[in-house]
């Protein structure tokens, strides 16, 4: 499969250890897990294992559109790395990288065909952004 790669990051200002928990954990990923205030998570799960499933669902808060965003993890290094295969194939990886105090999250990911890249790159980083703020702020 010969997709694009498209990479989001953020420097969040925590630990490594807390960034982890925070990023890979059901009870905090329903916090940060959409990109506009009016879509949420009303769910989670995650089997943080090689061959684990990953599933969080994500809809708007009226109901009228929602969907899993789901992978099983091809690679699991506890506070350094997850890479996991979505059901179309495509690939996600994430790396957590110790900044003195702070941690990169970067995310490398195969786009889709249904929409531009931008607009893929965008609600990624919302994301992102979202769960920077929550990390930072809780």
């Amino acid at each position: 499969m010969n997709t694009t790669k498209i990479t989001i990051s953020a420097v969040v200002n925590a630990g490594k250890q807390k960034v982890w928990d925070y990023y890979t954990q059901p009870a905090h990923i329903i916090k940060w897990n959409f990109a506009l205030d009016t879509w949420h998570c009303p769910h989670a799960s995650n089997d943080l294992q090689v061959g684990g499933r990953y599933v969080a669902r994500m809809e708007a808060k009226d109901g009228s559109f929602g969907f899993d965003f789901e992978g099983i993890y091809d690679e699991v290094v506890s506070g350094e790395k997850l890479v996991f295969t979505m059901p179309d194939q495509r690939v996600v990886q994430v790396n957590f990288k110790e900044l003195n105090s702070k941690t990169e999250v970067t995310i490398i990911f195969d786009a889709e065909n249904q929409n531009p890249i931008e607009m893929q790159q965008q609600g990624w980083q919302a994301i992102l952004n979202n769960f920077k703020k929550y990390t930072e702020t809780n």
